[in-house]
Formats: C-alpha cells, structure tokens, sequence
C-alpha cells in the first residue's frame, strides 16, 4: 500500500501533492514501484494537526481519487468521516481506511454496510479526545488493543457490516508509546489469531526512528 497525502501539513509529505494532477501522477508511480494500492488522504492526523472541515477534505481527495481510478489502480480512502467516504466510493476508491475505527462518525458503518466495501478498521482509543495523540494507561496494551479492535468489528457488524469485508489496524504511532508499539509488533500472531485480516502502517513512525538513528541521531 503506497501513501499518498493530500494534505498541506502531514509529517512525511505534507504540501507536495495538494495539486491533483501532481498527486495522481505521485500515485502512478507508486503502482510502478510496487504498490497494490494507494490509500488517498485530505485529513493529516499527525500529532498537533489541525482538524479540516470535511467539505475541504472530499474537494482535496476526490479529483485524486477519480484519476487514478480512471488509471485502473486500486484506492484506498482514508477518512473518518461518512460523507467522504461516500464521495471517494463514487469516485472510484474501493476500499476505506478509517484511523478511528468506526468512531468518530456514527454515519460510516450505515453507509459501508450499503456499499460491501472493505474496511480497515484503526485502534485509536484517543480519537476524539481534546489531546488525541496522548498516549492513554494501558495495564496490558496488546490485549487491550485486541479487545477493542474486535469491540470495533462486533460494532460494525451489528450495524450490517459483512465480516468479511474487515480488516483491522493496532494502530502503531497513534496515542501509544514506543514501548507499546513494539509490543504489538511483537504480538501481531494474536491479532492475526483473530481471524480478521491485519494491516500495519509502520513507515516514517517516530518510534522506528528513535531505533535506527545513528550515534548523531
């Protein structure tokens, strides 16, 4: 999966591809290089980033997301809200990537449950708080992650979600520590006992960094 920022202030990319045609042409070269998919987002969720008005996000993702779909590559829509998701999905994405698991938007599980799309469903136990990225008490962080990953799945498919079209994400980076991070890489068999399919982003994560940085940072 290639990441493509649409966005004037994510951490890794942030400003280059806020020109539509730049960013698609971004995205093209990611398939060329590898990627299966490219997950498409107009919302950063770095720590300190400013929340967007959802109708700035949908016109900053949609003219991406119909270009490469008119390239026949596979997108992604990351989203956590309902209304842009519902664009992107007419535009052509045909999977949807939701940091908050289902959250922060009541609208999103009625609306994915009508159009069969798959789901990733993020741990983010923070998301809607007034500091997110604060890093919450966890007495034991892999069974808790575990536990309301599938809370989040159960949820879903309570609102008519077909289970098969989740998949679920630990969340690496969002409101948890380094230590924590590691521990639910080294725990991924348990997340992946759950029978659900598991997606991890781990690229250009601060805490990977702090490991690989040499003797001068």
């Amino acid at each position: 999966m290639g990441v493509l920022n649409v966005t004037d202030d994510s951490f890794s990319d942030g400003g280059q591809y806020l020109d539509a045609d730049v960013a698609v042409a971004r995205g093209v070269a990611m398939v060329a290089e590898g990627a299966g998919i490219v997950d498409v987002g107009g919302e950063s969720t770095r720590p300190g980033a400013t929340r967007i008005d959802s109708r700035v996000e949908t016109a900053r993702v949609v003219p991406v997301v119909k270009g490469l779909a008119g390239e026949g590559i596979t997108v992604s829509i990351d989203t956590m809200h309902a209304d842009v998701a519902r664009a992107a999905l007419e535009s052509g994405a045909q999977l949807v990537n939701d940091v908050s698991g289902g959250r922060a938007d009541p609208a999103m599980a009625p609306l994915l449950a009508e159009a069969g799309v798959p789901w990733v469903l993020m741990h983010w136990r923070s998301v809607s708080a007034e500091r997110p990225h604060a890093a919450p008490h966890y007495r034991d962080v892999v069974a808790e992650v575990r536990a309301e990953l599938l809370d989040s799945a159960d949820a879903a498919v309570a609102a008519g979600v077909d289970p098969g079209q989740l998949l679920i994400d630990p969340g690496l980076g969002f409101a948890k520590t380094a230590q924590h991070n590691w521990a639910l890489l080294h725990a991924l068999p348990q997340l992946v006992d759950t029978g659900l399919p598991v997606l991890l982003g781990a690229s250009r994560k601060r805490f990977l960094g702090a490991l690989l940085a040499g003797p001068d940072g």
